[in-house]
């Protein structure tokens, strides 16, 4: 039989069969392997994340099981597992790069449909290790509240459903928003994300106190009615149910999260087709007519004539412009604020905890170079002297000061108020000039000595692979030499109070006023000499991102 005699399937292998779903598995195991091999420094941050995370969530399964038979089991539950799904809805809109693999906008130019794209995506969605995190949580959960036959089935249901429901939650939010969170703009969802979890884990805090006081558990009674008819704890109260023989109610709850569950779904999909089909519009450039300023106005005319004005000009464009600059200052600013506020109002605090709106935003000081990231070379153009370096950092220095000084002056003011103490406000003044003036010193010098770059991409990815041992040599090296150095008004400070000499507290005032202008200045001078002499390497390490 000659060759043409053949038939032809047999010269044509058969195209092979395997589904979406897999291959997108197999795509986000070996990104996050590839992305692990790029650096050691971004393995061990993998590594102790991934430690403390099953750490933590090994300390919650415990407590859940032993919270087994208590009374109030079920609504602790409950309440728990619906912040976690409030947690996953919200926490794209804040942590956008949080998952680069999962962009679906990367997938546009392939031939894929939308039904298999977002199965398989809502499965790769479940590989890391906030799933793991939540996995953990939500068996935990029914471990709590699983009695009988009737509770195990219900339990082997919800565990699924609730994982899916926060996954598909979390991916239908960040599909509505990819555009605007890829965005510039977007971008600045990182300054709400600080001021949120800054406000969030106090008002816990103050919740938590309050709670303690209240009467325990029961008064968490009313709030667990409402939530366990909500979606992302309904599945779980359905095991609450089922063990108490309450089956349609358990049904339904169930129900709840299965409707929910296929709305979250259809929705997920609709978005990801008019993502991926329709033009996108937000890189078009504004048609604004451009707008010349000439000779010297607005905030300009009030700056000190010189490279002063230029250098503060631009930081004060940096935080508000800067997405990530924008954040630091506004979380400084929020947690600086309410630590004092809040323990003022609970009656638990001291008028001194408003220094810490002084150390919060003293921390602005460091790492002032890496700020500036790879663009950092046009400045070093300009320093050829430690004068130089000492009027670059000097106006860094002065942006801080006219932000932070009637801050906390504001902070010291309104938490003396709340307590009634205006005679411990002198001594909290005086404090915090001193711990702000010692800040400059010493965050000038470690910006000099210990320069790290911070990469662009990501809201919350302040230190690039391989540098995070400078960034922490920096920052706790900094404020322990800042404590250290503003031991000389903290010791006269303590001793007027066990002295009982509370008059004398206003000398702290005018004392810690100059105390801290001198070590600042003292910082400054020394830092300027290190800059100078360490240009190049400053520059080498800052353009790494």
């Amino acid at each position: 039989m000659s060759v043409l005699d053949a038939p032809v399937t047999s010269a044509v292998p058969a195209a092979p069969t395997t589904g979406l779903t897999p291959v997108f598995v197999r795509l986000k195991l070996t990104l996050l392997r590839n992305g692990l091999r790029q650096s050691s420094g971004r393995k061990a941050v993998f590594i102790t994340s991934l430690v403390f995370t099953l750490l933590l969530a090994a300390g919650q399964v415990l407590g859940l099981v032993l919270l087994r038979g208590n009374a109030h089991a079920g609504t602790v539950v409950v309440l728990l597992t619906g912040v976690v799904a409030l947690g996953w809805a919200v926490l794209p809109l804040f942590f956008p790069s949080g998952d680069d693999t999962l962009d679906p906008t990367r997938l546009v130019m392939l031939p894929l449909r939308p039904e298999p794209l977002i199965r398989a995506l809502l499965v790769s969605s479940m590989i890391g290790i906030g799933p793991l995190f939540t996995l953990c949580l939500v068996v935990g959960s029914v471990i709590a509240l699983a009695h009988g036959a009737a509770g195990v089935v219900f339990a082997v249901l919800a565990v699924p459903l609730t994982m899916l429901l926060c996954v598909a939650l979390s991916r239908a939010v960040a599909t509505a928003n990819v555009r605007l969170l890829n965005s510039r703009k977007g971008r600045d969802l990182a300054v709400l994300s600080g001021l949120v979890i800054a406000v969030g884990i106090q008002f816990v805090n103050f919740g938590a106190q309050r709670l303690g006081r209240a009467g325990g558990l029961s008064t968490l009674e009313p709030a667990g009615d409402v939530v366990r008819w909500l979606p992302g704890a309904s599945a779980v109260a359905s095991v609450d149910a089922a063990s108490d023989g309450a089956y349609g109610v358990a049904v339904a709850q169930l129900l709840i999260t299965v409707v929910a569950l296929a709305a979250l779904m259809w929705m997920w999909q609709r978005t990801l087709v008019r993502l991926m089909t329709s033009p996108d519009g937000s890189t078009l450039a504004a048609a604004e007519p451009a707008r010349k300023e000439s000779g010297r106005g607005g905030l300009s005319a009030l700056l000190p004539e010189g490279r002063t004005a230029t250098v503060m000009q631009r930081s004060l464009r940096y935080v508000a412009r800067d997405p990530k600059t924008k954040a630091a200052w506004v979380t400084a600013l929020a947690v600086g604020a309410i630590v004092p506020l809040l323990n003022a109002v609970q009656g638990t605090g001291s008028v001194y905890f408003a220094c810490f709106a002084a150390g919060m935003l003293g921390m602005q000081m460091y790492n002032q170079f890496g700020q500036d990231t790879s663009a950092f070379w046009m400045v070093a153009l300009t320093i050829s002297s430690p004068r130089d370096a000492y009027v670059e950092l000097r106006a860094r220095a002065l942006v801080l000061l006219l932000l932070t000084l009637p801050f906390t002056l504001l902070v010291c003011a309104v938490t003396a108020a709340v307590i009634g103490d205006w005679q411990a406000l002198p001594g909290a003044l005086g404090l915090s000039f001193a711990l702000l003036g010692s800040m400059l010193a010493t965050g000038a010098v470690a910006s000099a000595l210990f320069p790290y770059s911070i990469p662009q991409e990501g809201a919350f990815k302040n230190v690039v692979p391989g540098q995070g041992g400078l960034a922490w040599i920096s920052i706790l090296g900094g404020m322990v030499a800042a404590a250290l150095l503003a031991a000389p008004v903290i010791a006269p400070t303590v001793w007027m109070h066990v002295t009982d000499h509370h008059d004398a507290l206003w000398l702290l005032v005018p004392g810690g006023l100059v105390y801290g202008a001198l070590v600042g200045w003292v910082g400054l001078r020394i830092a300027a000499r290190r800059t100078a002499a360490r240009l190049p390497e400053i520059l080498a390490a800052v353009s790494k991102g």
